[in-house]
């Protein structure tokens, strides 16, 4: 069964979905993208074919408009049985690749989130209806999904695959470090992490992510917590706003600017010396990287602000979830945490087994494959 899927990019975290989707029996995977996105920086395939295709973008009236060759090209029984777009209406080439398809009898899946987080009317009826040309709908998370079978989507075509991480490298390097307990220990007491407690926050510095909200509430439990640290890792362009308020508040020697690290292994040292894992607003996928190591999350409750990784953090079970942007919730959710040790453990515990259970990559291709696999038997 050929499956072609269709993509903007193809980045460093989604190499081992294709990779593990190629080996379910009876599927050959050809990823077709485009690797001149800045903002998604691409990476060589490994274990799947895949193919270079340009994206055309232009700009009319302030919105821009892309046309990927590749929907179109792909649509096509010499090319595909199954092909799997990309569910963005902003791929002017979409609906004609859809129309294609099913002139071709070739079967399709759309792919995303199945909402904008910035959702209204006018955005939310046309991603609505060019659900109608496809065969599959294949969601992120079981709520959006759940939320079109209210709408009336027949549920047969409806489909998930849990946005996750591939967890091997980071339980390895979770491994490594925790089996070398002494190096650990001179790590802490390196970087002045060993008398704790330290809060963890792992992205881009972009404004969107609200982390000068971390630095506030650090600023409010100085006192009942003099020893606290805070690790800010990554750069971006709100590094120098969220540097001067580090000082302005007086956190000079309590916050720490190590830089963007992109190496499991030395990632994982941060990580394993922190209580928890902060970011205010607007989590992804960080929320699984902060899971695969244990640590519990904290983020607002306003859950249309995230991506659809939001799901798997249950609150009070493996993280909590705070009232939206405000700082007296924030330091109160933090605190808690803080406060009670046996509170937090039993958060880390819940935290792991989550990241390495409901949201492992298995799960995620179990879901792509099922969608698969229900187009396949539409051509019996």
């Amino acid at each position: 069964m050929r499956v072609v899927i269709q993509q903007p990019a193809l980045p460093k975290y989604r190499v081992p979905v294709y990779a593990e989707l190629a080996r379910r029996p009876g599927i050959d995977v050809t990823v077709r993208y485009d690797d001149s996105a800045r903002e998604i920086a691409s990476v060589a395939p490994n274990g799947f074919n895949a193919e270079v295709a340009p994206i055309h973008s232009l700009r009319i009236g302030g919105r821009t408009l892309r046309w990927h060759p590749a929907q179109v090209r792909s649509a096509t029984r010499a090319d595909a049985d199954v092909l799997i777009l990309m569910w963005d209406l902003h791929y002017a080439s979409l609906p004609m690749a859809l129309l294609r398809a099913r002139m071709a009898g070739v079967k399709t899946v759309l792919w995303g989130h199945g909402y904008s987080k910035t959702d209204a009317a006018w955005r939310a009826w046309p991603r609505r209806q060019v659900t109608r040309a496809a065969n599959a709908l294949l969601f992120y998370n079981h709520t959006i999904a759940k939320r079109y079978i209210e709408m009336g989507v027949d549920p047969q075509k409806i489909f998930v695959a849990p946005n996750a991480l591939d967890q091997s490298p980071i339980q390895s390097a979770r491994e490594h470090w925790l089996g070398r307990a002494d190096q650990l220990r001179e790590f802490q007491r390196r970087h002045q992490l060993d008398r704790g407690p330290v809060i963890l926050f792992v992205s881009r510095f972009d404004p969107a992510n609200r982390t000068d909200l971390l630095l506030h509430a650090a600023s409010r439990l100085r006192h009942s917590h003099p020893t606290l640290r805070v690790v800010l890792v990554g750069k971006g362009s709100d590094e120098t706003n969220l540097r001067q308020l580090t000082e302005s508040l007086g956190l000079g020697d309590q916050v720490l600017f190590p830089g963007a690290i992109y190496d499991e292994l030395e990632l994982a040292p941060w990580f394993l010396s922190s209580t928890l894992f902060c970011y205010p607003v607007n989590i992804g996928l960080s929320l699984l990287h902060a899971f695969g190591y244990g640590l519990p999350v904290i983020t607002s409750a306003k859950l249309d602000s995230h991506g659809p990784e939001i799901e798997a953090l249950v609150h009070g079970e493996n993280g909590l979830l705070y009232r939206h942007l405000d700082v007296d919730a924030l330091t109160e959710a933090v605190q808690s945490i803080l406060d009670d040790e046996a509170f937090g453990a039993r958060l880390s515990r819940a935290a792991h087994q989550t990241a390495t259970g409901k949201y492992s990559l298995h799960a995620m291709v179990d879901g792509m494959e099922a969608a698969i696999r229900y187009c396949a038997s539409l051509q019996r």
